[in-house]
């Protein structure tokens, strides 16, 4: 494999997939225990609208701006959903299903009379993980520890305001970095193919599930020449699919 494969490509790329499975993977249980499994659809569309009209108003695509753009619109439709579940949880779901709705047609709208608006939808829908490098790693991964650590620390004690808030901040770097599908893919399929596993051995199944389909998807794009975020997807979806069926059959033994 290593003559086929150039691993100062792949070992930046494995490593932004650890980068997204540390925050993803306990959030995304938290989403399927709050029963709003879309949420992260919605969140990630609205970062990437935030995106979208960052580069609308043509501030530089590498500057602070858009960042602030992305991150300011992810927290304030997060924080409007915290305010929704308090008040009208019954339709939470429908509620974020039109969230996620408005903000990916708002985004084609924004691109309309761009000519390369096509391209810059899918770098939102695949991501660009294959172009990561060492050093924009380092600062995703700092705010990562530092949002993990406060994750345990506090959401307990803030209940869903955490939850919410440490939610679009992840999210919304992470759709920058691996895209909108790989988003969904990360927080879901390993929280999924672990459910009634108890809570701590549950937690590092999911991460394994999650790193050897990151690394198995990445080669086989490289080797293949095919989207890599594609290939992570269904990579994990097959490893999930495997693990969920054998922790499945250890639970019914049980």
């Amino acid at each position: 494999m290593s003559d086929f494969i150039d691993w100062t490509i792949i070992g930046p790329a494995f490593v932004a997939g650890l980068i997204v499975l540390s925050t993803h993977v306990p959030l995304g249980q938290e989403v399927l225990k709050r029963g709003i499994i879309f949420i992260d659809l919605a969140i990630a569309q609205v970062a990437g609208l935030g995106v979208i009209a960052a580069h609308a108003m043509d501030w530089d695509p590498e500057g602070i701006q858009v960042q602030v753009a992305a991150v300011s619109a992810a927290l304030l439709v997060a924080m409007a959903l915290h305010w929704t579940e308090k008040r009208w949880s019954e339709i939470q779901e429908p509620l974020i299903g039109i969230v996620f709705i408005l903000a990916a047609t708002g985004g084609i709208l924004l691109l309309a009379g761009n000519p390369h608006g096509s391209e810059h939808l899918k770098e939102l829908l695949v991501g660009q993980i294959l172009w990561q490098t060492w050093d924009s790693l380092l600062p995703i991964a700092i705010l990562y520890a530092l949002v993990l650590a406060a994750w345990f620390l506090l959401h307990r004690r803030l209940r869903g305001l955490a939850f919410y808030v440490a939610f679009a901040i992840v999210v919304t770097a992470s759709v920058q970095i691996v895209g909108i599908y790989l988003v969904f893919a990360s927080l879901i399929i390993p929280a999924l193919a672990t459910t009634g596993i108890r809570r701590g051995n549950r937690l590092f199944t999911g991460y394994v599930i999650g790193a050897v389909s990151y690394f198995i998807g990445i080669a086989l794009s490289v080797m293949l020449d095919l989207p890599t975020g594609a290939v992570i997807v269904w990579s994990m979806a097959a490893i999930a699919l495997i693990a969920g069926s054998f922790l499945s059959d250890k639970r019914s033994v049980a």
